[in-house]
C-alpha cells in the first residue's frame, strides 16, 4: 500500500472514494492495536482514512474496517464517533483560547459590537443559549465574510476564554481566525446528514 506522503487525496476505507484530506479523518493504530483519531494528521505511522462524517465512522466500526485498513486486528474505542465529535469541538475551542491569548478575540456584547463596527471581525460567536434579541442586533452588524457560530455552550466558551458567562465573542481577521473557520466547518460537516456537506459559511 502507498505510504502517507504528499498526496492531495486519500481513499476512505468505508466508501473507497478518494477525497481531499480536508474532507477526511485520519486514524493511526496504537502499539496495543487500537484505532486512534489523528485530527492534526501528525501522528507517526501508517494512517487510514474515513470520510468526515459521524455515520461513516460508525460504519467503519460496525464493519471492522480498521482491521482491514491496517491489515491486522485493530480495535475501536467504545463510542468512537462521539470521541471524534468531542475532539473536533476541543480543537475549535482551543483555537478560541489561542486567539484570546494573542489579543485577536474579544468577549462581551459591547466589545464585540465595537469590533464589528470597525469591520475587524471574521468570526462572530454566540453561546447556544444566548438571547435572540442580542444575537439579532450583532448579526445585523456582521458584514460579508463574517462567519456566525452558535454551536458551543456557555460552559464551553467560559473554559475556552478563561472567564465566566461568555455569551458573545468575536475573533478578528487573521491566521487564527482562518484556522478556526476550518475547525468549525469540520464540526459542521461531521454532524451533517449523509449526502450533505454542511453549511459553507454559518452566517
Amino acid at each position: 500500500m502507498e505510504a502517507d506522503s504528499d498526496l492531495a487525496t486519500r481513499m476512505c476505507i468505508v466508501t473507497r472514494e478518494c477525497l481531499d484530506e480536508a474532507m477526511l479523518l485520519r486514524f493511526v493504530r496504537s502499539p496495543d492495536g487500537v484505532a486512534v483519531p489523528d485530527l492534526a494528521r501528525k501522528l507517526p505511522g501508517r494512517g487510514v482514512w474515513v470520510t468526515l462524517n459521524r455515520s461513516r465512522v460508525a460504519e467503519a466500526v460496525k464493519k471492522h474496517l480498521f482491521s482491514k485498513g491496517f491489515s491486522e486486528e485493530t480495535r475501536s474505542p467504545d463510542g468512537l464517533p462521539d470521541m471524534v465529535a468531542r475532539l473536533l469541538r476541543q480543537n475549535a475551542l482551543s483555537t478560541f483560547s489561542l486567539a484570546k491569548k494573542a489579543g485577536e478575540a474579544v468577549t462581551g456584547f459591547m466589545k464585540v459590537e465595537e469590533a464589528l463596527a470597525r469591520g475587524r471581525v471574521r468570526i462572530l460567536c454566540h453561546a447556544a443559549d444566548a438571547q435572540p434579541d442580542g444575537c439579532r442586533k450583532l448579526d445585523r452588524m456582521a458584514g460579508d465574510g463574517v462567519m456566525t457560530v452558535r454551536m458551543f455552550s456557555r460552559d464551553e466558551l467560559d473554559l475556552a476564554f478563561g472567564r465566566s458567562n461568555v455569551v458573545h465573542a468575536a475573533v478578528t481577521k487573521g491566521g487564527l481566525a482562518e484556522k478556526l473557520v476550518a475547525a468549525v466547518r469540520r464540526i459542521d460537516v461531521f454532524d451533517a446528514p449523509l449526502g450533505s456537506k454542511g453549511s459553507e459559511e454559518r452566517v
